[in-house]
């Protein structure tokens, strides 16, 4: 895999914003592939498709593109928050590419996020733009990455190192059983998920219960929050996300 931008292909761009995206969709169609299946190359949609802006031929899924300078921040710049919450809560919402670059315009960091991680509460509004804005009243949004379990976010080039590809696949076929869930039960196992993520390697469910009041401002219409708690841990120990070790004790296996 070639982390280097292809800089020839933006000679004739004098806006950077279009220089970048000339040079990342470049790269992403010509070094990348599909990380559910492994197939390559992917190809790129047509007629600025407003949902997405890759695909796979051979797995059909889709891949929205988000390029910066730099660091990978934990909230992201998007479009129409109306359009982003009905894309997530479709059958059909894209999995997102973040890449990150350097001022030699070459690859620091590309990830995934797949699709089933994506949950409405991770969508913020931003203010109506003012009423002397060109597009006044338009409400956008910021993506907060900081909800996603560290699971979900699957590297493929990762400071500068590629990832190999069965270590990326793998990573990504594990969570799939998310998709088999309604919304609402996926977005207790992610918010569950989440809270282990700030314990250490090894942990009890006494541990877990301590996010008990957290939980219950997410989900305030459930009075058996450590139940539920229970029944999540339940569920990613089932799919090998967590271990269970004995006498309420369990370890991560990611």
């Amino acid at each position: 895999m070639n982390l280097h931008f292809n800089q020839s292909l933006a000679a004739n761009y004098k806006s950077e914003p279009q220089k970048i995206r000339v040079l990342s969709e470049d790269w992403v169609a010509n070094q990348s592939y599909c990380p559910n299946c492994d197939a390559e190359p992917l190809a790129e949609f047509t007629n600025n498709k407003p949902v997405a802006d890759f695909y796979c031929a051979n797995c059909n899924e889709q891949y929205e593109l988000k390029s910066k300078q730099a660091k990978l921040s934990n909230i992201i710049n998007d479009g129409a928050y109306d359009t982003m919450i009905e894309r997530i809560n479709s059958d059909n919402n894209p999995s997102f590419f973040f890449l990150t670059y350097s001022q030699e315009y070459s690859v620091n960091n590309f990830l995934i996020i797949p699709k089933h991680f994506f949950k409405p509460d991770m969508i913020i509004k931003r203010k109506p733009l003012s009423v002397t804005a060109k597009r006044a009243g338009w409400v956008g949004c910021n993506i907060d990455l900081r909800q996603v379990p560290e699971s979900g976010k699957v590297f493929l080039v990762k400071d500068q190192q590629v990832i190999p590809r069965d270590n990326v696949t793998e990573q990504f076929q594990k969570t799939l059983f998310l998709r088999e869930q309604s919304t609402a039960s996926r977005g207790w196992t992610l918010d569950v998920w989440q809270c282990i993520d700030r314990l250490d390697a090894n942990f009890s469910l006494n541990q877990v219960y301590a996010f008990a009041d957290e939980l219950q401002r997410k989900h305030p219409e459930n009075n058996h929050i450590k139940d539920k708690i229970r029944q999540q841990l339940q569920v990613l120990r089932d799919r090998g996300i967590i271990e269970f070790t004995g006498r309420g004790r369990y370890c991560k296996l990611y």
